[in-house]
């Protein structure tokens, strides 16, 4: 596998994968995508296996410590260095699930995080993928301030 920054290229697989991992009220749509792949240069990473994008992680660094619902249809720049590193969306493929994909994305956007300085990275979750997070070195920070979706979300932190 090999983890590298997002490409225009990339966009259909990304969508589909998107798609496959998120409920329609969820998913980001392919404006929303496009604008990240615009703006969120160096901190939208894909994992690809025999050049097949097979997961991805995405999202802005900012001076915000949490995600905001506002964000998911304002896309913020990247601070270029300093801030926390939020994530919107963390998908693998289902066939590619189980085998550390995630966790290596993750190791691969705390790593960026680091090099640019940033406090945290920081996310919102549904609670059955709390222990994942948890797993990889996130705090439960509890209910986030979000109606994303009409779901219960969970702010969780990593301290970089």
């Amino acid at each position: 596998m090999k983890i590298t920054d997002a490409m225009a290229a990339d966009l259909p697989a990304i969508l589909r994968i998107e798609r496959l991992g998120f409920s329609a009220e969820e998913a980001g749509s392919a404006a929303q995508y496009r604008d990240r792949l615009e703006k969120l240069t160096g901190t939208f990473l894909v994992a690809k296996v025999a050049g097949q994008v097979v997961g991805f992680v995405v999202g802005p660094a900012t001076t915000a410590a949490y995600v905001a619902d506002w964000m998911y249809e304002q896309t913020p720049r990247n601070l270029p260095t300093g801030g926390h590193q939020l994530i919107y969306s963390i998908a693998i493929d289902p066939a590619y699930r189980g085998a550390g994909l995630g966790s290596r994305l993750l190791a691969a956007i705390s790593e960026r995080a680091r090099a640019a300085h940033r406090e945290t990275l920081s996310l919102t979750s549904l609670e059955r993928n709390v222990p994942f997070y948890e797993k990889n070195g996130f705090i439960n920070r509890g209910v986030a301030m979000s109606d994303h979706a009409g779901e219960t979300w969970y702010n969780l932190v990593k301290p970089l």
